[in-house]
């Protein structure tokens, strides 16, 4: 156990070494560029977006799970230089968490959904490219975000399911299922692409899919704690109208 959660840490160490390389070398670079285009016009644009995410967990021990479907919504602001970079920043309200697989352990009468709702503010490079009325684009960099509230929805009595007969138990995890979530303040990298359509001269919709993986753990991680890993990722899709204010 304490050789696997070393290996786990190394690479998990090395992992986010390499994530906050490239957020430090996008702040870098893309700033650079921008200065080096002066000669065309900036432009900024606000807008709301909406849509749905897949979230799941990244545990450590295994969780048997799959996807679970939720919302993502909120706000959105644009500057660029016209000439490929720019950056945005959002607030989003966004749904993520997890669905506990009990067909895969043969237990197919019971579910369980635990729903974890999240303000999310990401601050992303825009990398985009093409004509006046149609283009694709490219976003990564670092988010951050901070639990509201959580809720689970289940057909079985979770605090006391060692207590059901048929529940599966021994071969599967279950300490998740009635843990209290110990740490609601969340970070990541977050990484999408998508197009762009420009309608008129100020307006415009963009449809994005965007993957997020996370940094921090929703339980804590020390050595005497049962889980070593509790990750959130999450893949969305949305689309997102933006208009032009400058």
């Amino acid at each position: 156990m304490v050789n696997s959660r070393l290996i786990q840490s190394v690479s998990f160490t090395s992992l986010r070494t390499f994530a906050v390389g490239v957020i430090v070398l996008a702040s870098l670079v893309v700033p650079c560029r921008m200065s080096a285009q002066r000669e065309y016009s900036p432009n900024f644009a606000i807008g709301g977006k909406a849509g749905a995410t897949l979230s799941r967990m990244s545990f450590s021990p295994e969780v048997h799970q799959k996807f679970t479907q939720g919302m993502t919504m909120g706000l959105a602001a644009r500057y660029t230089e016209e000439k490929y970079f720019g950056l945005i920043a959002e607030i989003n309200f966004t749904q993520r968490g997890w669905d506990e697989d009990f067909v895969r352990d043969e237990a197919p009468q019971f579910n369980y959904t635990r729903t974890l709702n999240y303000v999310s503010i990401p601050l992303l490079t825009h990398i985009y490219f093409g004509s006046n009325k149609v283009r694709g684009f490219f976003n990564l960099g670092p988010e951050v975000s901070f639990m509201l509230s959580n809720s689970i929805s289940a057909n079985f009595d979770y605090e006391n399911y060692k207590s059901i007969p048929d529940f599966p138990q021994g071969y599967r995890t279950n300490e998740q299922l009635n843990k209290e979530i110990e740490r609601k303040f969340d970070y990541g990298i977050a990484g999408g692409a998508g197009v762009e359509f420009i309608v008129k001269k100020k307006h415009s919709f963009m449809l994005e899919g965007r993957y997020y993986f996370g940094l921090g753990n929703i339980y804590k991680d020390s050595k005497r704690d049962f889980f070593a890993a509790s990750r959130n990722q999450s893949i969305e899709v949305t689309l997102k109208y933006m208009i032009r204010v400058k």
